[in-house]
This record gives C-alpha cells, sequence and structure tokens, in this order.
C-alpha cells in the first residue's frame, strides 16, 4: 500500500482531448430540461432585480439636476423614498429568485445522484476493475455539488450580469457617448484575457477534481485496511503517500488561486482606471458647462452599478470551467457501455434430490436433451478487456458437463484462472470464445438478471454491507421468494443453519437484527465466510457456485458446514473451487484445470490414482496447494 500515490496517479486524465466548457455544459440539458421553465422565471426576475439598479443613477440624476439645485426639500424626500422603494423591490426580486431555484437544483442534483448511481450498477465489472472506488465516490458528491453551486449561481448570472453588463453599456453612451467610450475602452483587453484564462483555469480544474479523487481513494483504502496498515506498521508510509497526494493538490489549488488572482485583479483595475478616466474627463465638461452634475452623478453611479458584474466575471468563469470539468469527469463515466441486465423470467425448476447409491458419475452425458441439461460449457475462452492484445487467453478451450443436481470441484494451482472461471456463469463477465448454457439454453441469451436470479455465489473473500446480519444474508434472493416475513424468517434460519452461522448470529447483541458494521470487521474472518456462504444458500439457486467456501473455518466448524453443505448441494447443481480433499469429497467429480485448459475429468479418488499434478496439489506438495 506504499505505492497508493503512485498507482492512483495514474487516473489524471488531463491529457484528454480538452472541449469547450460550453460544449461539455451543454451535456447537462436533459437535467435541466424538466424544470426549465421554473429556471427561465428566476432569471427573468433576477434580470428585472439587476436592471431596477441601474434605474437608480437616473433617480440621483433628477435629485441632482431638480430638487437638489432648486433647494427644495419635498421633492429630496420624494425622490429618497422612491429610491428606498427601488431597493426594497430589488431586495424582493432576489429574494424571490433563490427560492424559485432552490427546490429544482436540488431535484437535479439528486435526479444526476441517483442516474449515476443506477448507471454505476449496470456497468460490467470489467469497468469496477480499472476505475479506483474513490475516483467514482468523488464524481458522485463533490462533482455534483460542484454541478449544482453552478446551477444555483454562476448559470444565472453569467446571463443576468452579460444582460446587466448591455443595457448599462446602452444607458451609458446615451447619457454622454463620449464618457461611455472612456469607459468601454477595457472591453476588448478584458476578453482577450478572459479567453486565455478560460483554457489555464480549465486544465488546472480538471487537474485539481482528478487529485480529489485520488485523494479519497487513498483515504478510502487506509480505512478499509486499518488492520494491515497497523499489523505491519505501515503507517508512516501510508501518511508520506497520503502527504504527497496532498502537497500536489495543494500546489494545483494555488495554482488555481495565482489564476485567479491575476484574472481578478486585471478586471477589477482596468474598469476602475477607464472610471478615472471618466471621472476626470465629465469634471472638466461639468466646470465648462458642457454637463450637468446630475449628469455627472448618474454616469458616475452607472459605471459603478457596473463594476460588480464586470468584476464577477472572472469568479464566474472559473466557477463554470470546474463545473466544465465536473460535467466531463460526470459523463466519462456515464459514457461507459452498461450491460443489459433485465429480462422476463424463467419458471423456476426444482431439481429433484439425488437417492441414496445412485449414480452421480457416468461414462457419458446421455443422450438427447439430457446432454445439454445442467451446467455446459463448449470451447469456453476468456482474456480479461484490459490484457494487452498479443497475449494469451487466462482461459482456452473449457469444455465441461456438470450435470443437472451434480456438483463439481474445481482444483488448479494459484492463478489456473479458477475464480475466473466461475465468474464467468453469473455472467460477471463474458466469455470472448465459446458457449455456456444452464439447463440447454445459452447463457449469453439470458439477461443478467435472469442468471444471477438462477445462480448463486459465494466468493473466497466474503462482502458483507453495512447492514444487518439477516438483511446481508437476505440479499440472496429469499426477499423475492412468495410467502411474506414469515417465510423469509424461515428461510433465514434454515440458511444460517447450513452455513453453521446460527449461533454465533444468535449470541450478537441484537441477534439477526444486528449491524455488522461496514465490510463486517466487527466479525471474524470465520464468521463473515459462514454469512457469505448463508447468503448463497438462502435463495435455494438452482445452480451454485461457491469458491473456497469453507477456506477460513476451523476443522470443527468446516466438519459442522459440510454435512449440513451436503444437503443443500442434493438439490442444486453446484460448482465448487476447491484447494483441500475435505472440500474436494463435496463433490461427485472434480475437473482439473491448467494451463488455462481442463485438463482432467474424474473422482477423487481416480484423479489421485491416474494424474500426478492433482496428487500433487492434494498433498500440499503442488504449486499454489494450501
Amino acid at each position: 500500500m506504499a505505492d497508493t500515490a503512485q498507482t492512483t496517479n495514474q487516473t489524471d486524465r488531463t491529457d484528454l482531448p480538452q472541449r469547450s466548457a460550453v460544449r461539455s455544459l451543454l451535456r447537462l440539458w436533459p437535467f435541466i430540461r424538466p424544470v426549465r421553465a421554473r429556471l427561465g422565471v428566476a432569471a427573468c426576475v433576477a434580470v428585472l432585480a439587476s436592471c431596477i439598479s441601474l434605474v437608480i443613477p437616473l433617480v440621483l440624476k433628477w435629485l441632482v439636476d431638480g430638487p437638489v439645485a432648486a433647494r427644495d426639500p419635498g421633492g429630496a424626500w420624494l425622490g429618497g423614498a422612491f429610491l428606498l422603494l427601488l431597493g426594497l423591490a430589488e431586495a424582493l426580486l432576489f429574494g424571490l429568485r433563490r427560492w424559485l431555484v432552490a427546490r429544482p437544483l436540488a431535484g437535479v442534483e439528486a435526479t444526476m445522484r441517483e442516474t449515476l448511481y443506477r448507471h454505476l450498477q449496470r456497468l460490467p465489472v470489467a469497468f469496477h476493475d480499472r476505475w479506483p472506488s474513490g475516483q467514482l465516490l468523488s464524481r458522485g458528491t463533490t462533482d455534483l455539488q460542484l454541478l449544482r453551486m453552478f446551477f444555483a449561481f454562476p448559470l444565472m448570472f453569467l446571463l443576468v450580469n452579460g444582460v446587466t453588463i448591455l443595457v448599462g453599456a446602452v444607458i451609458l453612451l446615451v447619457q454622454r457617448w463620449s464618457l461611455g467610450l472612456v469607459l468601454l475602452a477595457p472591453v476588448l483587453p478584458l476578453m482577450v484575457l478572459c479567453s486565455v484564462f478560460e483554457a489555464k483555469y480549465g486544465r488546472a480544474a480538471r487537474r485539481a477534481q482528478d487529485q480529489v479523487g485520488d485523494l479519497t481513494t487513498v483515504v478510502e483504502e487506509s480505512v478499509l485496511g486499518i488492520r494491515i496498515i497497523k499489523g505491519f506498521g505501515r503507517h508512516r508510509s501510508q501518511a508520506r503517500a497520503f502527504r504527497e497526494l496532498t502537497r500536489a493538490l495543494r500546489s494545483t489549488e494555488l495554482g488555481k488561486a495565482r489564476l485567479l488572482a491575476w484574472i481578478w485583479g486585471c478586471m477589477t483595475a482596468l474598469p476602475e482606471l477607464a472610471i478615472g478616466g471618466a471621472l476626470v474627463c465629465g469634471a472638466v465638461q461639468v466646470a465648462d458647462g458642457e454637463l450637468s452634475a446630475g449628469t455627472l452623478v448618474a454616469f458616475l453611479s452607472t459605471a459603478l452599478a457596473l463594476r460588480w458584474p464586470v468584476d464577477s466575471i472572472g469568479f464566474l468563469l472559473a466557477m463554470s470551467n470546474e463545473a466544465a470539468a465536473a460535467t466531463d469527469r460526470y459523463f466519462e463515466v456515464m459514457d461507459e457501455p452498461a450491460v443489459e441486465e433485465s429480462g422476463p423470467p424463467t419458471p423456476a425448476v426444482r431439481i429433484p434430490p439425488r437417492t441414496a447409491g445412485a449414480p452421480t458419475a457416468t461414462a457419458g452425458a446421455g443422450a438427447g436433451a439430457a446432454t445439454d441439461q445442467g451446467l455446459v460449457f463448449s470451447g469456453v475462452a476468456f482474456r480479461y478487456p484490459d490484457a494487452p492484445p498479443d497475449s494469451p487467453p487466462l482461459l482456452r478451450d473449457i469444455t465441461l458437463h456438470i450435470r443437472p443436481g451434480e456438483t463439481m470441484a474445481l482444483v488448479g494451482a494459484t492463478g489456473s484462472g479458477k475464480t475466473t472461471l466461475t465468474a464467468l456463469v453469473p455472467r460477471l463477465y463474458d466469455p470472448t470464445a465459446g458457449r455456456i448454457s444452464l439447463d440447454g439454453r445459452d447463457l449469453a441469451t439470458i439477461s443478467r438478471d435472469e442468471a444471477r436470479a438462477m445462480v448463486a455465489v459465494a466468493f473466497e473473500e466474503p462482502t458483507l454491507f453495512s447492514a444487518t446480519a439477516a438483511e446481508n444474508v437476505l440479499m440472496g434472493g429469499a426477499a423475492s421468494r412468495p410467502g411474506g416475513a414469515d417465510a423469509q424468517d424461515d428461510e433465514l434460519r434454515r440458511a444460517l443453519a447450513v452455513a453453521q452461522a446460527d449461533g454465533f448470529v444468535a449470541a450478537l447483541p441484537e441477534g439477526s437484527a444486528t449491524q455488522v458494521g461496514e465490510q463486517g470487521l466487527s466479525l471474524s474472518g470465520g464468521q463473515r465466510q459462514r454469512l457469505a456462504l448463508a447468503r448463497a444458500v438462502v435463495g435455494r439457486p438452482r445452480f451454485l457456485i461457491l469458491d473456497d467456501p469453507l477456506s477460513a473455518l476451523d476443522v470443527h466448524t468446516e466438519a459442522l458446514v459440510e454435512a449440513a453443505l451436503r444437503q443443500v448441494l442434493s438439490t442444486t447443481t453446484a460448482l465448487v473451487v476447491a484447494h483441500r480433499p475435505s472440500t474436494v469429497l463435496l463433490a461427485d467429480r472434480v475437473a482439473l484445470l491448467s494451463g488455462g485448459r481442463i485438463a482432467a475429468v474424474g473422482t477423487h479418488h481416480e484423479l489421485l490414482r491416474d494424474n500426478p499434478e492433482y496428487a500433487a496439489l492434494m498433498s500440499g506438495e503442488g504449486e499454489g496447494a494450501r
């Protein structure tokens, strides 16, 4: 884990082709469309409020040239009351704008987050193999918060301030076109500066957001792996990796701050210089009698009213570029092709239990439809999607037939592809060649939802969720069975008994309603594995895939689980990855996987007698034997 900083930095994707911020942000239109009417009304309200601020200088002009020049107190009071009303109207309109956008934008953010989560669930396992979880987490949290802020402020005020500047420029030119040209002189250089700033800030914003994702990955891995870090005394190296990422992010953020300070300074200095020049020119014209004092006051008041719209351009562009980078990161995930999960359900087919003394392994597969029943691999090959194109497949020409109601043990050295082969059955991956069939149906034609309703799995590394023990077990399918809560309770008790988990679950503080904590870290390894096994058998699956399900159990518990598991295996078609003779003896036949191929198939005793490689693995002398 000391190399975390090196591995996570590979996710910095600033080398991607740059697209314009506008083009990126336009991709958000489908999410904005449902609330466009309310946002449009809010924009109109904000424009009206902003334009009211430009009416105030005209009232000041009337006050100075009228009541003040004529020494009319009544007129001055009237003008003051009118200015107060304009100020109240502006404040109320801005408050109304805020109320109009709050609820719809919260809904937009929730919709985008739900859409991203659903899409992540439908992406293939190969995608999740490539992407660090911290990068996905930052896209679903930090990036979406940036987008909500963009919808609420920059999106609205880029329009509002643009209209305000345009209306204000017209008012300035109408009042005194010569002074207006002086004030508008910085427009062209400011446009050039904004263009340069936008390109540089956009790259920096994207780099910072990728680094936040890397940092999130390190924090998540450190929390989940805290026992390993402490157990091996790696806290210093992890702290060093975290510090390096933090410093890189700090450097990027400081670079962003320098860019923002640079553009903000230019956006402030140039208009201020123009206002100063206009003030000098206007004062000279008033002194010469060419311009009234009220007109100069109104002109300068209008110019000052435009200061915020002009000064805010750099800030709004910065937020817009951050939102554009967040949009690109969001759609990097959304653009990944998802796999179809749903499909028409298949009627459940119960496999009758094997009777005592019934044959379990025959020389042939039988005739007719029987040859297609059960779990059949026909010439299956597989290469991981991110493997080099010239690398050989991990699995090659896998041909294997597991008959209905039969249990097949899969044995092989470490790295031979056993876990990968079992992952093909529930369609976590699809084979790159060949065919897999379930009871005569090509697995490629069965939707993933349907395949996973037929197939239950228990992986070697048990994964539990931050839920109760009962909820973790019932994820295996008992919730979808008829009969209501009572039926669920019966299935839960049966599954816990099969996995020999009923004793320790009953001893938990709240029984099966006890929260097991994130990743089940409050339980021992054997307890987690037994809950995972209970989850696999709770739904009474037609096909059962077990990846070394007893590896974390002590000898006594293993014997009890094996005795109960035999009853379950007698009613299903099962493929069991095995490393120890005790697990192999649960099976009717054994398949030896070697060099990416099925090297031999037979009973345990046949292979011990006839296959030296299998005998070496079972004796603990072979490569990868445990």
